[in-house]
């Protein structure tokens, strides 16, 4: 997870950070954590989280994290997560699944697009406030 929040040159709060990951793995309900290995060790992980969409009217699954190592990219590793994701989503009885892409990543957004996503044009925004 330091080397995703490096490559976008966001801070990372270690100790926040492996709380979040304890509460996700402590909780099943939330959702669930994937880590792609290789020989040299972890290459990668993802995090689907979980929550009741009204919108759909039940379980809408959350792409939260992807990432895959620099050194590791276009070998399927990301593909293979977004697979085992899509499988949970399925498990879980998911109604939809969503992702939040950067507009400038072109290579995720292709990614993502091969598995049935597509930006929302709707003129709603996405917005956040802390409590």
């Amino acid at each position: 997870m330091g080397a995703f929040y490096a490559e976008s040159d966001d801070p990372l709060d270690v100790g926040w950070a492996a709380a979040s990951f304890r509460t996700l793995i402590t909780q099943p309900a939330l959702g669930a954590v994937w880590l792609a290995q290789a020989d040299s060790g972890a290459v990668g992980h993802a995090v689907l989280t979980v929550r009741h969409a009204m919108e759909f009217g039940g379980p809408l699954g959350v792409v939260d994290d992807l990432y895959v190592a620099p050194a590791w990219r276009r070998r399927g590793i990301a593909g293979a997560l977004l697979d085992a994701l899509r499988g949970e989503c399925r498990l879980r009885e998911c109604k939809a699944w969503q992702v939040e892409v950067g507009a400038d990543n072109a290579g995720a957004q292709a990614l993502y697009r091969r598995f049935g996503f597509a930006p929302v044009s709707s003129g709603r925004q996405l917005q956040y406030a802390g409590l």
